[in-house]
């Protein structure tokens, strides 16, 4: 498995060494996966929407819709 050697500011460092029971090299490893995955999906999800004609509002407008819709679903399923 290939190295990375990560510089950190001194007083974080302080801090990391506070936790000794964390594996800090398993954490690093796991978010840089989780960050790899997010960026690949947002790349895919330009490249999807690279041609859209919606605007932000109507994205804005579409995603309060869908909210409040779900909304309305979970109180009907509670009740």
């Amino acid at each position: 498995m290939p190295n990375i050697t990560l510089s950190v500011p001194e007083e974080l460092k302080k801090k990391m060494n506070l936790l000794p029971e964390v594996n800090w090299s398993e954490t690093m490893r796991e978010l840089l996966s989780e960050k790899v995955k997010r960026s690949l999906l947002l790349k895919k999800l330009d490249k999807m929407l690279e041609n859209s004609e919606l605007t932000e509002k109507d994205c804005i407008r579409i995603g309060r819709e869908a909210k409040k819709s779900m909304h309305k679903k979970f109180l009907k399923d509670v009740a």
